[in-house]
């Protein structure tokens, strides 16, 4: 699931339609329709890939945000698993903003080749939750953020606080769901 603003990007537009991305316009029919297909890809053994924030996080010490419940309410419905993989590594490679600072920063990536890490967790535990249930759908996005945060703690130890390269395009409008990587006890 991508937003209609990567599908159009030159590059990145034509290599995610080639690979199946369902592209996402918020607030629109096509945001329901793309919401239907990933209901079909999912029945059908599919695997979907997805933010759970919806977007690239904004959090200013780059921890998860505590994300939406799109993909807790998909879970829950669906019956299907939540894979949380957390990566890191990647904002050091394109910018935010600026299509012309994203080639630049990418040039420089290839010079400094920083390390992408990526950790692939457990599934997340959602079998004591329901569709439909008062505060479950809350509960359900609390836990994928929170495998999301454990699986990153191993792949930043040594940025724990603050990330060592910072992108000045980049907004931090955001807050984290568990701030400097700390996962309360209590969530599964």
């Amino acid at each position: 699931m991508a937003t209609g603003g990567i599908i159009s990007a030159p590059v990145a537009g034509p290599l995610l339609e080639r690979t199946g991305a369902i592209r996402v316009e918020r607030g629109t029919e096509l945001a329901r329709h793309a919401v239907r297909v990933t209901e079909v890809a999912l029945v059908s053994g599919g695997h979907v890939v997805a933010y759970p924030e919806g977007r690239v996080g904004l959090a200013a010490d780059g921890w998860p945000e505590r994300g939406r419940t799109g993909m807790a309410r998909l879970a829950l419905g669906l019956g299907v698993p939540v894979i949380p993989v957390s990566q890191w590594g990647a904002h050091e490679v394109l910018q935010y903003g600026n299509d012309w600072g994203k080639l630049r920063t990418a040039v420089r990536a290839i010079v400094r080749r920083p390390a992408l890490k990526v950790h692939i967790g457990p599934p997340v535990r959602l079998d004591d939750l329901q569709m439909g249930r008062v505060g479950d759908a809350n509960r359900a996005r609390y836990r994928i953020a929170a495998a999301i945060t454990r699986g990153l703690v191993p792949l930043r130890a040594a940025e724990r606080e603050r990330p060592a390269f910072i992108d000045p395009t980049r907004p931090t409008t955001a807050v984290a769901a568990y701030p400097g990587g700390v996962v309360p006890e209590g969530i599964p």
